[in-house]
């Protein structure tokens, strides 16, 4: 049997502070198929992103990993080495802008990045580089151009040929169609799939709406304030969801075809916790509707897929 693409167990961040140490990730697992999209969903503050920069090995001091075990192919992160960022793991950032550098011509910067992690002579990087450029469907006469000289979805295009170029096994986006229009959006999602599935490599996909994850992704996973709530099959996931908070998530999302002038879109009432004022027990128990006495006082172990006291007593039951 194949072991995963990726695997995470027991994964723990934490910022220490002057007065207390904030958990941002408590105890995540997960694993990561070859060839698979996983899509990772929550409001701001949920922990997608950390997870993204833990696996990349970029959380920023003072914050640490304090316990947990993130593998690739079958070996710990740390044992690939410089070779992990671009070359294993290539990276889509939110805002294409701050991936590129403004100075320099973006064809000289896909060139660079084949050169740096592929055993290749110049001339064989640009001819990559330019094949790259019509891979993502940018014309090759736009090889010289500045980054400021496209549009932000023809940005986000070349950031996502820029993170391919290395021809890595994973990519981690980060909300990269955050900033972009919303038929922008669809292309670049539709883009970045069909290139994926071509290549056969594996994506998280870090995003807040559902949407996104109901047309893009194979599997979704739910966090909430640093914790892993729910994960599953997304046609699944989105038909049945269990844990209140995905049932809270999947319906204050629009469906065009159901929305005229009179729709009242529901929410999920209060906002998510600051990490130095996380609630006991189950950390969505304040806004939960169905929430109990229990649920204030333990923490719901994660089990069959979804961590809510709700199942554990089905389970035991």
């Amino acid at each position: 049997m194949t072991a995963p693409l990726l695997e995470i167990e027991g994964l723990r961040v934490v910022f220490p502070t002057r007065r207390n140490v904030l958990t941002a990730l408590d105890d995540i697992s997960f694993t990561l198929e070859r060839g698979e999209i996983l899509g990772f969903v929550g409001e701001s503050g949920a922990g997608k992103s950390i997870t993204g920069a833990a696996v990349m090995g970029l959380i920023e001091p003072p914050g640490y990993i304090e316990s947990g075990i993130i593998r690739l192919k079958g070996k710990p992160v740390a044992d690939h080495g410089a070779a992990l960022r671009g070359r294993q793991i290539g990276m889509i950032f939110q805002d294409p802008l701050t991936s590129l550098n403004p100075l320099r011509r973006v064809g000289d910067q896909l060139t660079e990045t084949i050169l740096f992690h592929l055993n290749v002579t110049p001339n064989e990087a640009r001819q990559r580089a330019l094949a790259g450029f019509q891979e993502v469907g940018i014309a090759a006469d736009r090889f010289d151009a500045y980054p400021h000289e496209f549009s932000g979805g023809m940005r986000q295009r070349i950031v996502i040929a820029l993170a391919l170029a290395a021809e890595p096994d994973l990519i981690i986006a980060d909300e990269p169609t955050t900033a972009l229009d919303v038929s922008v959006q669809a292309q670049v999602l539709d883009l970045l799939r069909d290139i994926c599935r071509r290549r056969g490599a594996s994506v998280i996909l870090i995003t807040h709406d559902m949407g996104v994850i109901a047309e893009t992704t194979d599997r979704v996973a739910v966090l909430y304030a640093g914790r892993l709530v729910e994960i599953g099959p997304t046609a699944e996931v989105m038909r049945k969801p269990r844990h209140p908070y995905t049932k809270g998530l999947i319906a204050s999302t629009p469906v065009l075809e159901s929305v005229d002038a009179d729709t009242v879109l529901s929410q999920i009432p209060g906002s998510m916790p600051s990490l130095d004022a996380l609630p006991p027990g189950c950390r969505f128990h304040p806004r939960c509707p169905v929430a109990t006495a229990r649920c204030g006082e333990e923490n719901p172990a994660f089990q069959g897929g979804v961590a809510c006291h709700l199942f554990a007593e089905d389970d035991h039951g």
